[in-house]
């Protein structure tokens, strides 16, 4: 690229989006900065350059966290907001540098269930793409941004109920139970609790039946406390949690049976309430601590229920 190209191509870019691209806007600005570097360029032509460079890195900073140019916010978390940074990629920006050690407790959470899951199993949670701490210029503030891979076509368990506001099929709701207890299981078999299985943070993808656990800000290691609480949600948690005492893998299971029990119709056959209820009572060690082991009587009783398991289509809108 000639100093020529390089100028006309920043000076009649109209944003940010058309001067770096999607597929790899790093490289790109750091071509056009070498380029464009006052030092860099014969003394002519420095105040063409300066000018091109001027706005190059306002475009850039503007625009970018670390690598990532930032897309349209797609979705304000608890904590964090998420961007689209192309290639099926989301950036999770904290709002606030306070909570860096939630984001950390997320990253942490996502690395152990990737080196210790089964490769089978890895779908139902986010994939960490990369996690770094980001400098503000003027603020000074630092904050840890985690990167996640994206799936497209998700929805939350909030959403399925505005679309269907008087509640699921109690067949409709169990494909997302039985794949919550999957990534429990998974979870749990790793040391992990995920300690805020609410409803913002059960996505499903309604055609495929897939289920995706997110937000592992709150996850918690063996011995340690849930951290925080998800404000909306606060009377959802269970006893041991607003306690400040230990969580455990019942922890999860509560939290994902109250949830199932929010969305299904009023309806819903009472030996499946009843089971959900067993999954909710008072005292951690009176709750089944085993997801997997709690799937496998999961299926017993839809079997009793429903007959043998076949696939039921759902859409998001009835």
């Amino acid at each position: 690229m000639t100093l020529d190209e390089a100028i006309r191509l920043v000076l009649n870019a109209s944003d940010a989006g058309t001067l770096f691209g999607d597929a790899a806007p790093g490289r790109r600005f750091r071509r056009l900065a070498g380029v464009l570097h006052p030092d860099r360029v014969p003394v002519a032509d420095r105040d063409r350059a300066t000018e091109a460079f001027v706005r190059l890195i306002a475009l850039w900073r503007g625009t970018t966290v670390g690598e990532y140019r930032l897309g349209p916010r797609v979705y304000a978390g608890d904590l964090a907001d998420l961007y689209d940074v192309g290639a099926d990629r989301l950036l999770k920006l904290p709002r606030d540098p306070a909570n860096n050690d939630l984001m950390a407790r997320e990253a942490d959470a996502l690395r152990t269930l990737e080196n210790a899951a089964d490769p089978r199993y890895l779908p139902y949670v986010p994939r960490l793409v990369d996690s770094f701490r980001h400098h503000e210029d003027g603020t000074g503030a630092r904050r840890l941004v985690n990167v996640l891979a994206a799936v497209p076509g998700l929805h939350s368990l909030a959403e399925v109920r505005r679309a269907r506001p008087d509640g699921l099929d109690a067949r409709d709701a169990a494909w997302m139970w039985r794949r919550i207890l999957v990534a429990l299981g998974v979870a749990h078999r790793a040391g992990v609790v995920h300690g805020a299985v609410v409803p913002e943070h059960v996505l499903i993808e309604p055609a495929g039946h897939g289920v995706v656990l997110v937000d592992w800000c709150y996850s918690a290691h063996e011995g340690e406390l849930v951290p925080a609480l998800v404000p909306a949600y606060a009377d959802w948690y269970p006893a041991e949690v607003t306690a400040r005492e230990s969580p455990g893998p019942g922890t999860d299971i509560a939290m994902a049976s109250r949830c199932m029990t929010w969305l299904m119709r009023v309806d819903a056959p009472e030996p499946l309430r009843r089971f959900a209820s067993g999954c909710c009572l008072p005292g951690l060690r009176q709750r089944p601590d085993d997801a997997w082991r709690l799937l496998v009587e999961l299926d017993e009783l839809l079997e009793s229920l429903f007959g043998p398991r076949t696939f039921r289509p759902f859409t998001l809108h009835p």
